[in-house]
């Protein structure tokens, strides 16, 4: 049965200057086994309900803005999977979770950008799954329970933000040894009551963990960690852990 993965994305920068995030994402690839099929939970499709891509070909989405031309050349053709698609709709029913099928919505970076690392031939279908951000932790929690049984089924889980996500206070000129004292303890925090398996201090983050609020001013690129953590269950193992600009947590887990 395949873990899941919570991947701090980072710049989408990382697709054409991966820095040290390069090598655990590839020997991730390499360890696991193939996978029939991906499902991404990303910070960067925010939504009040659930959504679920639906296209056989979905488009690569360059969104955001004043990055190198190279960037956007950069395409990552994974085929969709309806299949899976309605499957997912299928378990979040069974948890009385209703999703909506979206046959439009291309693959935002915080999907394609990662996976272009780990799978550059984007031959394994990709669907993602939206964030209902204003819901919180115990939202991503049940509804990574309830898609726990794609796990079986050969389907690699992988929520994609970042665990620490202050763009304001980032310095774009640190060298990769600079780490904000104030992110590092956010994020040794984090890491420490996930390996305890901590549920009561981890949903109630923002008021337990050192800055969280400078961490996270909104926490939506910190949430998608709950949906694999909760997919995947223990144990954890952190797979990388370091910084970039100052105060960018680039931490990767595997869960389960």
């Amino acid at each position: 049965m395949l873990p899941t993965l919570f991947i701090s994305h980072g710049s989408p920068m990382l697709a054409l200057a991966p820095g040290a995030s390069e090598a655990p994402l590839k020997r991730l690839a390499g360890e696991l086994p193939t996978p029939k099929a991906i499902l991404v939970v990303s910070a960067h499709w925010e939504t009040p309900d659930l959504r679920v891509t639906a296209a056989a070909r979905p488009a690569t989405w360059h969104d955001f803005y004043g990055f190198p031309a190279e960037l956007y050349a950069v395409q990552y053709p994974a085929p969709g999977s309806p299949e899976l698609a309605a499957r997912v709709v299928e378990l979040l029913a069974e948890d009385s979770l209703p999703a909506i099928l979206d046959a439009e919505r291309p693959l935002d970076h915080g999907a394609w950008v990662p996976l272009s690392l780990m799978y550059p031939d984007a031959n394994i279908p990709l669907v993602q799954l939206s964030l209902p951000s204003r819901l919180g932790p115990s939202m991503q929690d049940r509804i990574g329970k309830a898609l726990r049984a794609l796990r079986k089924e050969g389907i690699l889980l992988i929520g994609s933000g970042s665990i620490t996500h202050n763009l304001g206070e980032l310095d774009w000129r640190a060298g990769p040894d600079v780490i904000e004292p104030w992110a590092k303890a956010f994020r040794d925090w984090m890491a420490e009551r996930l390996a305890a398996n901590d549920d009561a201090a981890l949903f109630d983050y923002r008021q337990q963990a050192p800055w969280a609020m400078r961490n996270h001013p909104s926490d939506e690129h910190l949430l998608p960690l709950y949906f694999a953590r909760a997919a995947g269950g223990a144990p954890m193992t952190v797979e990388h852990a370091g910084f970039t600009l100052g105060a960018l947590g680039m931490d990767i887990y595997r869960f389960g």
